[in-house]
């Protein structure tokens, strides 16, 4: 199933994408898709209720906002692609690279991205992300950390390289500028992607591709990252994992402009037979 939130920022009402690409209202099942929804059984009864016929349709949806109500955290993967590793000259890690990301930078898929004052080096990064769906602490195998997720979607981990990078301390600094977090349009419930090790990612800018990868890639793979992030801190239902990027980075391609004022980010995943969707991002200025 493909469940997002449509309507203005801070107004959004939950729904579901049915197969015959039509919208349906959510309301009456749960006020928002958020950690109340995935911890209650909510996708459950969302099917059934759409299998029944009892979801009205949102002829109008409008806006799409993010695919899940503000995360309580988002966790992210550093350097954890293979390629985007030799293309940055990093070593491979021996284990994942953790860094956080401040939720209020959590946006829609369509929304405008805005780069940072004083910022020279604003970076894309199309991942893969992971939506909890329930309690996750100290997990034993990876088939527990796949019980624990929900669903997927396309995220991207915009960055601030020099912020990053070049300016001492974590690199949060370069992560939670505001809107530096794109998620949407929709996230796909983890039975209808099935394998999550053999999706298609890609981003273009101004329509020019940057970023063709695949999860097969990755170096830790999705269910090792939660069953690995749950040994450091409690996962709950509405948290998100970043998974990491493929190559194609502005960081990594020496002489690639990164982004200004007016350019416009594509990003897509699909795989597995279904679609995590699209997003379209036009960059503007703080």
């Amino acid at each position: 199933m493909k469940f997002l939130r449509v309507g203005a920022p801070g107004s959004e009402r939950p729904a579901v994408l049915g197969e015959d690409g039509r919208v349906h209202d959510l309301s009456a099942i749960t006020p928002d898709l958020d950690g109340t929804f995935l911890a209650g059984g909510g996708i459950a009864r969302a099917r059934a209720a759409l299998a029944a016929g009892d979801l009205p349709q949102l002829t109008r949806p409008g806006r799409i906002g993010a695919a899940v109500a503000r995360p309580g955290k988002v966790v992210c993967v550093g350097l954890n692609y293979r390629d985007h590793a030799e293309e940055t000259g990093a070593e491979l890690p021996a284990e994942p690279i953790l860094f956080m990301k401040d939720p209020g930078t959590v946006i829609g898929p369509d929304d405008e991205v805005l780069i940072p004052r004083e910022s020279v080096k604003t970076d894309w990064e199309v991942e893969l992300a992971v939506v909890i769906g329930s309690r996750a602490r100290y997990l034993e195998t990876d088939e527990e950390a796949a019980a624990c997720v929900a669903g997927y979607a396309i995220s991207n981990d915009v960055s601030e390289r020099e912020f990053q990078l070049e300016r001492g301390g974590q690199w949060d600094k370069g992560k939670s500028c505001e809107t530096f977090n794109p998620l949407g349009p929709w996230f796909v419930s983890s039975d209808e992607v099935g394998d999550p090790q053999t999706l298609d990612l890609k981003l273009w800018v101004d329509g020019e591709a940057r970023q063709h990868g695949s999860t097969r890639n990755m170096i830790f793979g999705v269910h090792h990252i939660v069953r690995y992030v749950s040994r450091f801190m409690v996962l709950e239902p509405g948290d998100v994992i970043n998974t990491g990027t493929p190559a194609g980075v502005a960081l990594g391609l020496p002489g690639t402009p990164y982004l200004r004022a007016g350019n416009v980010v594509e990003l897509e995943i699909t795989g597995n037979g279904t679609s995590l969707g699209r997003q379209r991002q036009t960059i503007g200025q703080a």
